[in-house]
């Protein structure tokens, strides 16, 4: 049997009905999304509330795979390290007489500057602007303007999918190590010159490198500058060969870089990695959000005949 209409409609009566049909649908898309958007206040909500300050805070355990070289714990409140108690054994950094490690203590006094992870605070500020997209799209804006709606999505789009950037950790715009240590006086005593800590953030984890450094102009005991041998001192190079161990290389053992105004060389380095649970709770939440939005998006972009524009 034939589906034919007979008598066949008018182009333009058709062209109506398709025009009609559409503006029914994208009416019933705008309505449905303030119902989307009321969903994702309450999972952006959960996300702040992971990242806010809330004491006791998150306590995490610092220890070298392997070796002895770290030991210790951070806490964390909010975007701020609070507490913290590390304890080195690193050939280049010797402990005081009659201590077995080189101890590091995060220095409570007043004047002490505090340790604030960037990352989580770019995470936080991006969390927060969502929030006030998601507001702004319910309360004061045309609800009913498919353009505005589509402009205020995207705008939430993008802020969610930074904010979990943040937390995945930054390779690009961020500063290095020798740029953006801890500064000594962090720490209960005060860091040693030769000394550098670094926190990041990666895959919701807590990252801290430590380097001990020396100066490309040091000479071993042969008149060989350091920078050109293994980057070990005369006594360490001495010590392992009376030992016969072997000395540990890293991937920046030939690299020189510009550390508090001088041209140095790491001489050891230690990654330390501590996976914060608010932290991965949080970024999995923000990867949900971020898959909701993009599906808001591509379906208002098929009702409105959009879907063949660039989406960055």
């Amino acid at each position: 049997m034939s589906t034919l209409a007979w008598p066949p409609n008018a182009s333009h009566d058709l062209t109506r009905e398709l025009e009609a049909t559409n503006a029914r649908e994208l009416a019933w898309l705008l309505v449905s999304l303030q119902d989307t958007l009321a969903s994702l206040k309450a999972g952006l909500e959960e996300c702040a509330a992971l990242l806010a300050p809330q004491e006791p805070g998150s306590t995490l355990v610092l220890s070298s795979l392997r070796s002895e070289s770290l030991k210790g714990y951070i806490t964390r409140v909010g975007t701020r390290i609070v507490k913290g108690d590390i304890q080195l054994r690193l050939p280049s950094l010797p402990p005081p007489k009659g201590q077995p490690a080189y101890r590091l203590s995060v220095s409570a006094l007043p004047t002490a500057p505090t340790i604030v992870l960037e990352q989580l605070k770019t995470a936080r500020t991006l969390i927060n602007a969502c929030l006030d997209v998601v507001d702004a799209t319910r309360w004061t804006g045309d609800a009913g303007n498919a353009d505005f709606i589509s402009s205020q999505i995207r705008l939430l789009h993008e802020n969610i999918q930074e904010a979990k950037g943040a937390l995945k950790g930054w390779s690009d715009g961020h500063k290095s190590w020798s740029d953006d240590s801890l500064d000594p006086t962090t720490f209960d005593p005060p860091l040693p010159a030769n000394l550098s800590l670094h926190l990041s953030i990666s895959e919701a984890a807590i990252v801290l490198h430590v380097r001990t450094v020396g100066g490309t102009d040091t000479h071993t005991g042969t008149n060989t500058p350091l920078a050109a041998s293994s980057g070990l001192s005369f006594r360490e190079r001495f010590t392992t060969a009376f030992t016969g161990g072997k000395p540990v290389f890293h991937d920046e053992a030939h690299q020189a870089f510009t550390f508090r105004g001088q041209e140095v060389r790491v001489r050891d380095k230690v990654r330390v990695e501590s996976a914060d649970p608010s932290l991965m709770a949080a970024m999995a939440k923000l990867g949900a959000l971020e898959r909701n939005v993009a599906l808001s998006r591509r379906a208002l972009h098929v009702v409105m005949g959009t879907e063949n524009e660039d989406e960055t």
